[in-house]
């Protein structure tokens, strides 16, 4: 049992997000690693940062204008990453 905790606290962690963080004037950034197992893109860690700045930017009725994207595959004991600079427009 002590196991199980410990390996589900391990993969909430490797798949939480920065949460939104401002980082320039009106420029913020989402990073979040991937929890995927083995080689691949981290393709729904894409889809999941985008959807927290989508809400971000719909709280004042603006829309998620990408400034920078970087993707990191996962590989051999590798997890991916996914970094999203934006703005709301």
């Amino acid at each position: 049992m002590k196991k199980l905790l410990i390996c589900s606290a391990l993969l909430l962690t490797a798949c939480s997000s920065t949460g939104v963080v401002p980082i320039d004037d009106g420029i913020y950034m989402i990073a979040q690693r991937s929890a995927q197992v083995g080689f691949g893109p981290p393709d729904a860690v894409k889809a999941e940062v985008y959807k927290e700045a989508n809400e971000f930017c719909a709280k004042s009725n603006k829309k998620v204008e990408t400034v920078n994207l970087e993707m990191t595959d996962s590989g051999f004991a590798k997890p991916g990453n996914v970094s999203l600079e934006f703005r709301c427009k």
